[in-house]
């Protein structure tokens, strides 16, 4: 697979410092530029930034689940596609820290030419991640699973 550009996304949060200490803190991603109202974070060489809607509700309120693998996928969520390695060093940091998932660390589609390995959970303004790692990462965009 090629080199992929990074992604820019920009999402609400309720507070810069919460973003910090659960972004830069728990998920180790590296700050960049920042202002009063909003920080970015290199989110695995992807481009996240945290802006401060101090009058949005909690985004986990508005949240749809979609069955997947017998799991309730939350809707809207971001996250990244790590290597195996990775994923599993992140599993391990954040049952040790107590973080709270939606959906617990476990395979999907296991056995399966697709089987991956995921997570989800919420940061504290209530936006949802998924963190995944691909048994074959050729299988990433695969049709014929």
């Amino acid at each position: 697979m090629s080199e992929i550009p990074p992604f820019h996304l920009a999402f609400p949060v309720h507070s810069v410092e919460a973003a910090r200490e659960f972004y830069g803190g728990l998920l180790q991603c590296p700050e960049g530029r920042s202002a009063a109202d909003w920080v970015d974070f290199n989110l695995y060489g992807h481009q996240i930034v945290a802006h401060v809607s101090p009058t949005a509700k909690a985004v986990s309120q508005d949240l749809h689940h979609n069955p997947v693998d017998g799991h309730q996928v939350p809707i809207p969520h971001f996250g990244v596609v790590l290597p195996w390695g990775e994923w599993e060093s992140l599993a391990a940091r954040l049952i040790e820290r107590g973080v709270k998932f939606v959906i617990e660390p476990y395979l999907r589609f296991q056995g399966q030419a697709g089987e991956q390995a995921t997570m989800f959970f919420l940061d504290p303004s209530g936006n949802a991640l998924e963190f995944k790692a691909f048994r074959d990462l050729s299988s990433l965009f695969r049709r014929d699973l």
